[in-house]
């Protein structure tokens, strides 16, 4: 059972919030004014337009551990990393702390095992996933975060996993062997082979399976069982697996090979999947490799079209060599000195740590990488997006965190200038595993208005979660406290979005008002701080289509509601024209706890999710529109 909301945040009774000094609340208008995104640059610079001192291999920051199989201390290392940022003592130790880390390990056999815990990004760096190789009993893995079932893995967030071979044969309890990753939210595992089993939840005794709310993978091939369990739900894309087992209210496959067959709803034994053989288009994420001489490149995968199964070959995709990089590190580089590396045409990889930009990074040229590695995060310093994006095709935004800091921010990631340009389908925009959050880490208010924005044309969205905080560093958040209206907003046609989920923003979650938008999982939840007055009355939802669309398709579209402050009556969770209802496949609602009542799960199809709806039963209530 669902008797407790996952994220349940237990604490004893927290300090009052510090205020801040009048002048840091006011800000000033330059401090609020928005910057005006630059013009499309037609093409990359070359490498002798900034002498910026590039080097290959480039100066790597502290924060990034660099490893080859022969070194001895790598255990030491990792244990080290993991004391601050991992583990359950305390419980969800590390879930606000400063530090990030990149864990890099050039191609070879490792016997370590690495736990992963918050802001930590395990890397290999061969060409083929199978150049890096985890033989220990555990290899790369991923805990619960706490050994209460009920709390679990609920709060198991910002960390992930790429490129490499998993060999894991740790029996985790009775019978049950494999490569662990019981994550939630903003933890993806990418580009893995799992020769065994693979298990994206953990039992650890007493009454039930820890809960947990993921999560997302892709180009990964299992060549054993993947036992999803006590997942909520769970996004695949462009995989291959050999069998999958278990599922609670929504596991969406797309491009997968081996997926089940769709089957609407949780009944009759049957477990709620919705399967979509191919991938309508998507590019891989970029990720760096190393090669014998020590030299780093950036790969950059190409666009594909109605696509399944993994692809570990660079098929037609780029290879950019670090003397064409620019490493961006946050004890050294501003906005600015960022700014000018991508003014002058290079790639930027950000390095593991916090930025306080003063005003957004700004890409202006065609097939253009931001690249984040270990969470890096973009703190808005100034009333200012951390991320703008001219008017070009083929940009590429990866594996970033972004956040909203103390003055009012329009927004933290803009996609286009607003001038209407369609993009280029032959060459799309990405955006890969973009995390946003408005509130968690600070101990004073902070504010954005939306957190992602799309205004140009043919981008595509893969993995993003867009949260605003229901609990922090100082315990449970009320009051409607750091204000965020959407987390995604947009305003262009042809628009995809995979495995997205955004939560408790104050407005619409979603607002749609592009044509051909596609949206292949989504999970929301309702804010849990909100009253009827100033939620229920107004008649916001989770996911809202524009009544001017014509075309848009959601396959997995869910809303989850927990009222936990106020009895609130909210009307429906998804809002759409009439005629585009029928383009939902297997939309449902949620029940998680609390106080409030959903009456609809799609405009007015769908029963009612309550305390009582559709069942009285202790727990979770859940309903779909089939």
């Amino acid at each position: 059972g669902h008797a407790v909301p996952r994220r349940a945040f237990s604490h004893s009774m927290p300090p009052m919030r510090p205020v801040l000094a009048v002048a840091l609340v006011a800000g000033s208008a330059s401090a609020v004014a928005a910057s005006k995104i630059p013009l499309k640059k037609s093409s990359l610079g070359s490498a002798n337009e900034a002498p910026l001192g590039l080097s290959n291999p480039p100066s790597w920051p502290a924060s990034v551990l660099l490893f080859e199989d022969s070194d001895t201390d790598i255990q030491a290392k990792i244990d080290a990393v993991y004391a601050t940022n991992g583990g359950y003592d305390p419980v969800n130790n590390g879930q606000f702390v400063d530090s990030r880390y990149a864990l890099m390990f050039k191609p070879g056999t490792y016997t370590v095992d690495v736990p992963v815990g918050y802001y930590t990004q395990v890397l290999g760096l061969g060409d083929s996933p199978d150049d890096v190789v985890f033989s220990g009993p555990k290899g790369v893995y991923c805990e619960t975060g706490s050994p209460d079932f009920a709390t679990g893995s609920l709060n198991n967030f910002w960390r992930s996993a790429e490129n490499f071979r998993s060999e894991a044969i740790e029996p985790w309890w009775s019978g049950v062997t494999g490569m662990l990753w019981a994550v939630s939210q903003a933890s993806p595992i990418r580009r893995v082979h799992v020769a065994t089993q693979m298990l994206l939840y953990e039992y650890v005794g007493g009454d039930a399976a820890c809960f947990a709310s993921g999560g997302f993978m892709a180009n990964t091939k299992v060549d054993g069982q993947v036992a999803s369990g006590s997942q909520q739900q769970w996004y695949t894309r462009n995989s291959e697996v050999s069998t999958w087992m278990d599922g609670v209210w929504n596991i969406v496959f797309t491009g997968v090979l081996g997926a089940p067959a769709s089957h609407c709803a949780s009944e009759d034994g049957q477990y709620p999947y919705t399967t979509i053989d191919t991938t309508p288009q998507v590019a891989e994420k970029p990720y760096v490799t190393i090669d014998d001489a020590g030299l780093f490149y950036l790969n950059i995968p190409a666009p594909k079209t109605d696509s399944s199964g993994v692809e570990w070959d660079l098929v037609g995709g780029e290879t950019v060599g670090f003397d064409s990089v620019y490493v961006a590190d946050n004890t050294t580089d501003t906005a600015d000195s960022i700014n000018l590396a991508l003014a002058a045409g290079y790639h930027v990889v950000m390095a593991p740590g916090i930025f306080q930009l003063d005003s957004p990074l700004q890409i202006v040229y065609d097939n253009q990488v931001i690249l984040g590695v270990g969470l890096s995060t973009l703190v808005s310093a100034n009333g200012n997006a951390v991320v703008e994006v001219a008017d070009v095709d083929g940009a590429r935004v990866a594996g970033l965190l972004l956040e909203a800091g103390p003055y009012e921010t329009e927004v933290l990631l803009q996609w286009g200038t607003g001038s209407g340009y369609g993009g280029d389908a032959s060459n799309p925009g990405v955006m890969s595993d973009i995390f946003a959050r408005v509130g968690g880490p600070e101990t004073y208010e902070v504010y954005a208005e939306t957190m992602v924005k799309v205004t140009q044309g043919n981008v595509i969205g893969d993995n993003m979660w867009l949260w605003r905080a229901d609990h922090d560093v100082q315990g449970l958040v009320t009051n409607s406290s750091n204000p965020v209206k959407h987390g995604l907003v947009v305003d262009a046609d042809d628009v995809t979005m995979y495995g997205i989920a955004v939560e408790h923003t104050l407005n619409d979650l979603v607002q749609w008002n592009g044509n051909n938008g596609e949206t292949h999982f989504f999970q929301a939840e309702l804010p849990y701080d909100v009253t009827q007055a100033n939620w229920g009355d107004m008649g916001y939802v989770g996911y809202r289509v524009n009544d001017t669309v014509t075309e848009h398709k959601g396959y997995g579209v869910g809303v989850y509601h927990y009222f936990r402050d106020e009895a609130v009556t909210t009307e429906t969770g998804i809002s759409t024209p009439a005629a585009l209802e029928s383009s939902f496949v297997a939309p449902f609602g949620v029940f998680l706890n609390g106080l409030g009542t959903m009456d609809h799960i799609i405009n007015e199809e769908g029963d009612a999710t309550s305390p009582t709806e559709p069942t009285s039963d202790a727990g979770a209530h859940v309903d779909w529109v089939c």
